[in-house]
């Protein structure tokens, strides 16, 4: 069981590609016993209103957040955006933007499984998001229903990773105008889980963070599901080399990503309060209120 003093800032919900609803998954954090919880879903806000709500009702803090992906040529940036202004008509229009590029992407995504000779409809893809934002795990759900592949890590390997037969890329705002989004409303942005970025170990991290940081970069993920002791350990030094806020989180999708549990990831994850106080006092730097609701 958790420590009341624990939090989870990366978290994902039926709005985007969890599997878990917004208030479902609040409910599912009270029996955590966490204390506050970022929904930071791809590239959309929705499900935020609905979390904070469950969340005033079980005294449980609902960080508005978001996960934008970010352009980058070698792995997968995605930068969180903490305490923004879903109201915010600029950043709005942004999240339009990048939602609309998704929409665009799917049906490539279903041509390409058919060229491969896989029996999938689009149709399909959209019943599995539950009606909620598609992303790539929903193909992988049917996949594994049609028994194409076994799970959704094998359905990312074989064809829906970047490089797979199966992938296509699609818009993403580079990395100065997803933090400039963020900073339009308010928020505070976060590299998401670095390890991402290059195969590791590289020297090319270093010098990407320093421009990062000189571009407004605010923090980086230095807790995470799937970090060992060293790792985190590494990602803290350079975050404080580079002057970024550490933060942490388990990146739960819930059935879609099994063996991630919610506050805990793999079991050993252990994000403390005061990581997010660090985090709202540089959002109230921004003129943000910092609020949760």
């Amino acid at each position: 069981m958790t420590d009341d003093r624990w939090i989870d800032l990366h978290t994902h919900s039926t709005a985007s590609d969890g599997s878990f609803t917004p208030v479902e998954l609040i409910r599912y954090a009270a029996t955590k016993r966490l204390r506050a919880l970022a929904l930071t879903d791809h590239d959309c806000v929705d499900g935020v209103d609905e979390a904070a709500a469950e969340g005033a009702r079980l005294g449980i803090e609902v960080i508005p957040a978001v996960e934008l992906s970010a352009d980058h040529p070698d792995g997968t940036m995605h930068i969180l955006g903490f305490f923004v202004d879903r109201r915010n008509e600029g950043f709005g229009g942004r999240l339009r933007r990048l939602q609309e590029a998704r929409r665009e992407r799917n049906p490539k995504i279903v041509q390409k499984l058919q060229a491969l000779g896989l029996k999938i409809t689009y149709d399909e893809v959209v019943a599995a998001s539950g009606g909620g934002q598609v992303g790539r795990p929903h193909f992988a759900k049917v996949l594994i229903q049609k028994g194409y592949v076994s799970s959704t890590p094998e359905a990312f390997e074989r064809y829906l990773k970047k490089g797979a037969p199966g992938y296509v890329e699609k818009f993403r705002f580079s990395p100065q105008d997803a933090i400039a989004a963020i900073h339009e409303a308010g928020g505070v942005a976060v590299l998401a889980h670095p390890f991402t970025l290059f195969k590791e170990p590289s020297p090319l991290l270093e010098p990407l963070l320093d421009t990062l940081s000189e571009t407004g970069l605010d923090g980086m993920e230095v807790i995470y599901s799937t970090y060992s002791e060293e790792q985190s350990r590494y990602y803290r030094e350079l975050a404080g080399k580079y002057r970024l806020l550490p933060s942490g989180g388990s990146d739960f999708h819930g059935a879609h990503k099994p063996g991630i549990d919610l506050g805990v990831g793999l079991g050993k994850l252990h994000v403390p309060f005061e990581l997010l106080e660090s985090l709202r006092k540089k959002a109230r730097g921004y003129g943000a209120s910092a609020q949760t609701n």
